[in-house]
C-alpha cells in the first residue's frame, strides 16, 4: 500500500483533480490520499488558506468578510460543478458563514476548512471514503502529536472495497477543538498516515519533479536529485534549501519508509527517493548530491596568543552568545584563533554588547566582525573518503576569481561549507554546479 499526499498546486482546479485521479487509478496500491487546500491557479491568484486567514482577520476586527468568504465558496463549488459531482456544499458553507458571523468558529478551525473541502471533493471524485483528520490526528495539550493515539485511531478506521481521502494540516486537541500544524503541515499528515499504516512508500506529489540539485532561480534548469539520504536532506534543508516541512520526515524515517517526491504535472518522472541509506549509488561518478546556501551572515573572529593552551576560551565566547539568545551556525577555528558564524539578523541587535562582553571575558589580541557573508554548502554522502574533493571545489572557485572567507567541514565529510562575500553567492553556486554536475 502507498500513501499519497497532494499539495495545493495539485488541488487548484478541476483540471488538477483529474490529473490526481489518473495518478491514483494508475496504481491500485495508492489507497490512502492526503490533500491540501486549493492553491494558486495562476500567478496572481490566491491560496484558499490565505483567504481563510483573511476572513478571520476581518471578523476579529469587526469587519464583514462576505466578499472574501464568497471567493472560497465559489472556488470549491466551481470545482464540484466542473467535475459533475453531486455534493451539497452550499449548505455547509452557509452553516460555516453563520458561525463566522456569530464568532463561534476558532481561527484554527476556520483555516483548516480548505483542506476539509478539498478532501470532501476528492473523496467524491475518486469514490473513496472521506475520513476527517479530526477523527484520527490527535494532539497533546502542548500541541505535539500523540503518536500512539494517532496511529491507533487511523488503524481502527475501516473501509470496505475503497480507499480513503483525508485532509492534511489539522487534527484535534484532547478537548475536541481543532488544532493545526504550521503552514505546510499537510506533509506531516501524510507522513503520519504512512507511518501508522506501515506503507510501502510515502509519495509526496507537488509541482516539481523531485528535489533539485540547486536553486532554479540561480542555476538554469538544475537536475533533480534521484536519491538522497535523510542525513543529506537535513544538511540541504539546514543550509538553505526549501525542501520539506521538517516534521514530515520524522514519522517515516522512524519506520524506515521511503519518501518519494513526485510531480503531479509530470507523473512519469521518477522524482526523488529519500531513504535512510542506499546499498548502491544511482550515479557513482557524481559525488555532490546538492548545492545550496544562504546570504547575510556575520563572522565574529578573534585571536589570542597561546589560545590553544588555554582552557575555556571557546566556552566563554559561546556563553556570551547564549546569554543574548543567539544561536551559532558554524565554528571554524585555528590554533590561536576562533570564529563564530551567525545570521546577521540575529546578531545585529546585540552586536555591541556581545563584542564588549567577549572583550572583557576573553581579552583577545584581535576582535573583528565581518558582515555580508554568504554560506554555501556542497552536500553529498559520496564525498566521504574520496581524496581531493575539497581541493577540486576550491580550485574551481579560485579559477572563477571567488575569494573564500571561511571553510568548515565535519568529520563525517557529508558536506563542505565555505563562506564567500554576498556579491559572490550566486556565482559560487553556478561555478560548483557547472564544474561538478554539468561537466
Amino acid at each position: 500500500m502507498k500513501v499519497t499526499k497532494f499539495g495545493g498546486s495539485s488541488m487548484a482546479d478541476a483540471g488538477q483533480y483529474r490529473k490526481v485521479k489518473e495518478i491514483i487509478e494508475s496504481d491500485p496500491a495508492r489507497r490512502v490520499v492526503v490533500v491540501s487546500a486549493a492553491g494558486k491557479r495562476f500567478q496572481d491568484d490566491h491560496k484558499i488558506t490565505d483567504l481563510l486567514y483573511l476572513c478571520y482577520s476581518h471578523t476579529k476586527y469587526g469587519v464583514r468578510c462576505d466578499a472574501v468568504f464568497d471567493m472560497v465558496a465559489s472556488r470549491y463549488c466551481e470545482i464540484r460543478d466542473e467535475l459533475g459531482l453531486e455534493l451539497d456544499l452550499e449548505t455547509e458553507f452557509a452553516q460555516l458563514k453563520e458561525r463566522i458571523d456569530k464568532k463561534k468558529v476558532t481561527r484554527e478551525e476556520l483555516v483548516s476548512r480548505g483542506e476539509y473541502y478539498s478532501a470532501k471533493l476528492m473523496a467524491a471524485f475518486l469514490d473513496f471514503q472521506f475520513v476527517d483528520a479530526a477523527d484520527w490526528v490527535k494532539f497533546n495539550l502542548d500541541g505535539t502529536v500523540d503518536m500512539e493515539q494517532t496511529y491507533q485511531a487511523l488503524r481502527e478506521l475501516s473501509w470496505i472495497g475503497k480507499g480513503i481521502v483525508t485532509p492534511g494540516f489539522y487534527g484535534v486537541m484532547p478537548d475536541g477543538s481543532i488544532h493545526t500544524f504550521s503552514r505546510g503541515g499537510s506533509d506531516i499528515t501524510g507522513s503520519l498516515a504512512a507511518a501508522a499504516l506501515d506503507a510501502e512508500v510515502y509519495e509526496n506529489w507537488t509541482d516539481v519533479s523531485g528535489i533539485l540539485m540547486a536553486d532554479p532561480r540561480i542555476v538554469d534548469n538544475p537536475q533533480a536529485i534521484a536519491e538522497v539520504t535523510y542525513d543529506e536532506l537535513r544538511e540541504l534543508s539546514y543550509s538553505g534549501a526549501q525542501v520539506l516541512h521538517e516534521g514530515s520526515i520524522f514519522p517515516v524515517r522512524e519506520k524506515n519508509i521511503p519518501l518519494n517526491i513526485r510531480n503531479t504535472n509530470a507523473p512519469n518522472d521518477p522524482g526523488t527517493i529519500i531513504k535512510e541509506r542506499f546499498d548502491e549509488c544511482h550515479d557513482p561518478d557524481r559525488f555532490i548530491t546538492g548545492i545550496t546556501g544562504m546570504k547575510d551572515f556575520s563572522i565574529i573572529a578573534l585571536s589570542k596568543k597561546g589560545m590553544s593552551n588555554q582552557v575555556g576560551v571557546l566556552h566563554k565566547v559561546l556563553t556570551v552568545l547564549v546569554r543574548h539568545g543567539i544561536s551559532v551556525d558554524y565554528v571554524p577555528n585555528g590554533i590561536d584563533n576562533v570564529s563564530v558564524v551567525i545570521p546577521t539578523e540575529a546578531l545585529a541587535p546585540h552586536l555591541y554588547n556581545v563584542l564588549s562582553e567577549i572583550q572583557n571575558e576573553v581579552e583577545p589580541d584581535t576582535l573583528d566582525v565581518y558582515d555580508k557573508i554568504a554560506v554555501v554548502a556542497a552536500v553529498g554522502r559520496k564525498m566521504a573518503f574520496r581524496p581531493g574533493i575539497s581541493g577540486k571545489i576550491f580550485a574551481a572557485l579560485g579559477e572563477a576569481g571567488i575569494n573564500i572567507r571561511m571553510i568548515n567541514q565535519g568529520p563525517d565529510e557529508l558536506n563542505i561549507i565555505f563562506g564567500v562575500d554576498n556579491r559572490d553567492f550566486k556565482s559560487a553556486i553556478r561555478v560548483l554546479y557547472d564544474s561538478f554536475v554539468n561537466k
